[in-house]
């Protein structure tokens, strides 16, 4: 009888099983995944907040480079019209033809791309290289010099204009771009100071490795710094190509001829001469045209831009 009465017991429900056991460890399992589910939540909350916020900073900042696009399409009367228009009506593309014949545009666009690429491209490999002397080289009074390098960021450049002007005039470089391209040949020194702190990161231990393999420190440099450094030699590219592209003081000093002028002269002449005419149309196809070349730079070298930003935020 106790055998058959062991048999006929009927099994324990889930919920009357041993306290303590599998069954008790349900609700923990609930709030742990209530837990993960609200994690989420918040997390995709942020995500929501954060590209609302910077969708609301671009059209911010894209807004005024739009507005130039929209401008350089209408007619005279059309700039002014209220509420503003941003969508002309009609398109007016004839203002991009006559940018052409109305001031020496093209003569300006070549000029500004002779300083500023022989500049930029000459000026940073020798940034590369002073760079690399001041932060993997042996040489005495090295830290010495580099301060004495950074002290000339303290010089303001119109305490310069004169003795600077003095000197070029004396030697004929005055309306000529001379005078633009030769000091940049030799270098920037913010970008040898950013460079020289991104080597700073890099072993000593390689250097002297490929020394004793009998490299030249040339072989070196063309070899193993170059490549490692290219990033960050992008960025710095660009903010220096745009600050050539857009520097109007230098080229308004030694600058007369309108063969000579640079681009930001060519609009200026632009600006003085049509804003007294309303025909703000053609000065703003000038200035969005002015504005491609950097616009293009950017956009080639942009991946660039994030290794170096990505790069610098990991190590630091």
């Amino acid at each position: 009888m106790s055998a058959q009465n062991v048999l006929t017991t009927p099994p324990l429900e889930p919920s009357q099983e041993i306290p303590g056991g599998a069954g008790n460890s349900r609700p923990s399992a609930s709030r742990t995944t209530g837990g993960t589910r609200s994690a989420k939540d918040t997390l995709r909350l942020g995500n929501i907040l954060t590209t609302l916020i910077l969708s609301v900073g671009a059209i911010v900042m894209i807004a005024p480079l739009a507005w130039t696009f929209s401008t350089s399409l209408k007619t005279k009367d059309g700039v002014f019209e209220l509420p503003p228009q941003w969508i002309p009506d009609p398109f007016v593309w004839e203002n991009y033809a006559r940018i052409w014949t109305a001031g020496p545009l093209l003569t300006g666009i070549q000029n500004s791309l002779i300083v500023a690429c022989s500049v930029t491209i000459v000026g940073s490999l020798t940034s590369a290289l002073a760079a690399f002397a001041f932060a993997k080289m042996r040489m005495p009074f090295k830290n010495v010099l580099f301060l004495g390098l950074l002290s000339g960021l303290m010089i303001p450049f119109p305490t310069l204009m004169i003795p600077q002007f003095t000197i070029f005039a004396s030697i004929g470089w005055v309306d000529t771009l001379l005078p633009l391209i030769v000091p940049g040949l030799f270098g920037n020194i913010i970008m040898i100071f950013f460079l020289r702190q991104f080597l700073n990161s890099i072993p000593d231990s390689i250097v002297e490795a490929a020394r004793i393999d009998g490299a030249s420190y040339l072989q070196i440099f063309w070899t193993l710094i170059l490549p490692a450094i290219r990033p960050a030699l992008a960025a710095q590219f660009i903010l220096w190509f745009m600050a050539m592209w857009n520097d109007y003081l230098a080229p308004i000093i030694y600058l007369n001829s309108p063969g000579t002028q640079t681009l930001q002269l060519v609009i200026a002449n632009f600006n003085a001469q049509y804003a007294i005419q309303t025909d703000y149309p053609l000065i703003m196809a000038a200035s969005f045209v002015a504005l491609l070349p950097v616009l293009s730079v950017f956009v080639v070298f942009q991946r660039q831009i994030i290794e170096s930003i990505a790069l610098s935020g990991s190590k630091g």
